[in-house]
């Protein structure tokens, strides 16, 4: 089966295996030897693909939009799909006439590919199109190399401190960890004045993110705004428990016994004591991620999904 990713990105070309910076969207690419073009120059004109018609074409649509027309890739694409871009809900803070825009193109594609049931639920509802799928989040592990034998300690935090990722949040719960610092990673929306709460991991490509994430021997995400759900699904690969909200996939798969309702704080504490007083959770938790990593998340059971959706023999 011949795939094609259209992005805002700004190569062409299949995504490496031993790629270093192997975040999620490049992960799906790499997984389904796909090819890359840029969505501008695509839509453009359609003979800068420079290629055999492909069998499935998926569309990420980039948050900051300029209106095109998704059937205008027909010409070189038998199906179209559109991947879910962030939040189910960050489309509605576009004016009004991008908002229909954006309407009717999930309607005109032939799949919506979203991140997680309760999104799946969501775009089904609100367009009442007959092919609504979840793309599971992926990790491609080749990168990664070996992972030093660490003697973790302390806790990390999954954002910065803004409504987006929910950080404050996170802050409060994991001082019950009894940690000497508080580590968040750097992020877009980082905050003037947090290095006086935290320690600030430096910007850093995605495996020698893993790395200094396999340090940590909790993890927090109390972040509202779901997406594709990668700190969670990194601490599972890791075995780090974190503790996080429901409607995640890869929060509530890898780890179900430190996830809560969303807002649910209270639950969130004594998840968090129990982790640093009760040993033996903590190590079920741990050892528990590993395994569902394993059974929903690793790139033989992501392949294999994605051949029975399409029965590729």
């Amino acid at each position: 089966m011949k795939i094609a990713f259209f992005t805002e990105m700004g190569f062409d070309g299949k995504v490496s295996r031993e790629h270093p910076n192997m975040r999620t969207e490049f992960a799906w690419m790499c997984a389904l030897n796909a090819e890359h073009y840029n969505i501008n120059q695509a839509i453009a004109s359609t003979s800068y693909i420079e290629s055999p018609v492909f069998d499935l074409g998926i569309v990420i649509i980039p948050k900051k939009i300029n209106e095109f027309d998704l059937n205008s890739l027909r010409m070189v694409c038998k199906q179209i799909a559109v991947m879910q871009e962030g939040p189910n809900w960050n489309w509605q803070d576009y004016s009004l006439d991008k908002q229909i825009w954006y309407f009717n193109t999930l309607t005109s594609a032939d799949i919506i590919f979203t991140h997680n049931e309760s999104d799946r639920k969501y775009y089904q509802g609100l367009t009442n199109h007959n092919d609504v799928r979840v793309m599971p989040s992926l990790m491609i592990e080749d990168s990664i190399g070996e992972l030093k034998q660490e003697d973790r300690t302390g806790v990390i935090i999954g954002g910065n401190f803004v409504s987006w990722y929910g950080g404050f949040d996170s802050f409060i719960i994991a001082h019950e960890f009894d940690s000497d610092k508080i580590v968040a990673p750097s992020m877009g929306r980082k905050q003037p004045g947090e290095e006086q709460l935290i320690t600030h991991l430096p910007y850093l490509e995605w495996k020698d993110w893993i790395h200094s994430l396999n340090k940590f021997k909790y993890g927090v995400h109390l972040m509202r705004t779901h997406a594709a759900g990668t700190f969670a699904l990194n601490c599972a690969y890791l075995g780090i428990p974190c503790i996080g909200y429901k409607g995640l996939d890869t929060q509530e798969i890898c780890h179900p016994d430190t996830t809560v309702e969303l807002g649910d704080l209270q639950s969130a504490r004594k998840i968090a004591q129990k982790l640093r007083n009760d040993e033996e959770f903590y190590l079920y938790c741990s050892t528990n991620s590993k395994i569902k990593y394993k059974e929903n998340y690793h790139e033989d059971q992501y392949n294999s999904t994605f051949e029975k959706q399409f029965k590729i023999s």
